[in-house]
């Protein structure tokens, strides 16, 4: 009857632990399931960084000077423009 025991708690231990594992998972932050379908201005942007090459599609992540998060596809040249004028702009700190 001990052994049912040491045995049901082993199982119960396993499946909270698994729980644990797949809520910090190693995975991309972000990625982009659609395209932001319009163009945007260069002074509308704050930053931008890069979708992790794990994701599905390639893509370019915009923060906007009023927070606001939107994805583009990094091939289109005003994209480009974009990522160049904010490594050109003079970082304040």
């Amino acid at each position: 009857m001990r052994t049912v025991y040491m045995f049901l708690l082993c199982i119960l231990g396993a499946a909270m632990l698994s729980t644990v594992i797949c809520d910090y998972g190693i995975g991309p932050d972000r990625c982009c399931f659609s395209y932001y379908p319009r163009r945007l201005k260069k002074n509308a942007i704050v930053s931008y960084y890069m979708t992790s090459h794990r994701c599905l599609k390639p893509g370019v992540i915009l923060l906007t000077k009023t927070s606001l998060i939107i994805c583009v596809d990094p091939s289109f040249s005003w994209v480009e423009d974009i990522m160049a004028h904010i490594d050109q702009s003079p970082t304040s700190f």
